[in-house]
């Protein structure tokens, strides 16, 4: 079903808007990802600032992770992280790397991206720790109040 369709079905003109205005953030959020494979470039690259390179890890590291710190059967805060932290943290890490930097692996980042996205599996075994960790806290605080 497409949201024309739920337009038609009765829903009107303020429901369509509101899908409208959330597929161009999300059209926003994948633009701006794509500049996550020049973040990664350039974190390596020696011109880059130490301090652009520890928010260029962390941001790169996080969006290339395959499991969600909040995950996105949460409702809301699931797509918290891809439609609000990880375009901002691009944008952050973007501004601290000189625009050379920047425009020197454009092309080598199209490439790269051409070959697939990459995975950040030691992220994502970091996140599973984070929750195994936070259920069993909550699970001792239930267990404590019964």
């Amino acid at each position: 079903m497409y949201f024309y369709d739920i337009y038609f079905l009765g829903m009107g003109e303020d429901f369509s808007m509101r899908i409208n205005l959330l597929s161009k953030f999300k059209a926003f959020a994948k633009k701006l990802k794509q500049n996550l494979f020049v973040l990664y470039l350039s974190y390596k690259d020696p011109r880059t600032p130490w301090y652009a390179k520890l928010v260029t890890m962390l941001i790169v590291a996080y969006a290339f992770s395959p499991i969600d710190l909040i995950p996105d059967f949460i409702p809301i805060l699931g797509y918290l992280d891809d439609l609000i932290i990880v375009p901002f943290g691009i944008i952050f890490a973007l501004k601290l790397i000189p625009q050379r930097v920047i425009d020197d692996h454009k092309e080598a980042a199209e490439k790269l991206k051409q070959s697939g996205k990459q995975k950040n599996w030691f992220v994502g075994i970091l996140f599973i720790i984070i929750w195994v960790i936070l259920a069993v806290w909550i699970s001792k605080i239930i267990i404590h109040h019964i």
